[in-house]
């Protein structure tokens, strides 16, 4: 079985790509749904961050993200700590999720993707065979981003400044999926399906 990353910045879209992998049948592990709950239910990765941001990020055991957020968000070096403490957590959350694949053959898939918008900052990419990029034009992922999460231009801006550029992000992937309403997702999404079924028989 094949493990796939889809990556991509704010505002690409990647999320609604792994959405239209799922409809083909194609298990899909989306990484910040799993943080979330791996923050809530390992007991010892909450340990790691209640040590180093204070007890009261936790109220009965669940954690207060809007709180955790405001101590990170404009200090760079406490938003490294948190990803290189929750980053590794998660990695082996996903690797061990994709063996259950591997190794159950009533769950036996040709490929099973990792959805995550750190792949490459988090160093999983090590974990992975092939790495999907979703592109969009800046204008755009400015657009949805604002409209999705209620944020202003200069909050969307601010968000996009502290990722990979995105130029960079593409060129390290294998696949890149172009999602700028003007070329048609769905198609791009089957075609490269067919791509990764025949590499899992290539291989």
């Amino acid at each position: 079985m094949l493990r796939i990353g889809i990556t991509g910045g704010i505002g690409s879209g990647k999320t609604t790509v792994a959405k239209i992998f799922e409809v083909l049948g194609v298990p899909v592990y989306y990484s910040d749904d799993a943080a979330k709950r791996l923050m809530n239910e390992d007991d010892a990765l909450q340990q790691k961050l209640i040590e180093n941001f204070g007890a009261t990020i936790f109220e009965n055991k669940q954690l207060n993200r809007s709180l955790l957020a405001s101590i990170v968000f404009n200090d760079p070096e406490k938003l490294s700590l948190l990803n290189s403490i929750v980053h590794p957590v998660t990695i082996a959350d996903a690797e061990k999720w994709m063996k259950g694949f591997s190794n159950n053959d009533s769950k036996e898939t040709p490929y099973a993707i990792k959805e995550a918008a750190l792949i490459f900052e988090s160093g999983a990419q090590k974990k992975l065979d092939y790495v999907i990029g979703v592109n969009a034009p800046y204008k755009l992922r400015l657009q949805r981003a604002m409209q999705r999460d209620h944020l202003s231009k200069e909050e969307v801006e601010a968000r996009i400044a502290k990722q990979m550029d995105e130029t960079k992000k593409m060129n390290l992937c294998n696949f890149i999926i172009t999602n700028d309403e003007d070329q048609l997702l769905i198609p791009q999404v089957v075609e490269l399906h067919k791509k990764l079924i025949q590499l899992t028989i290539d291989n």
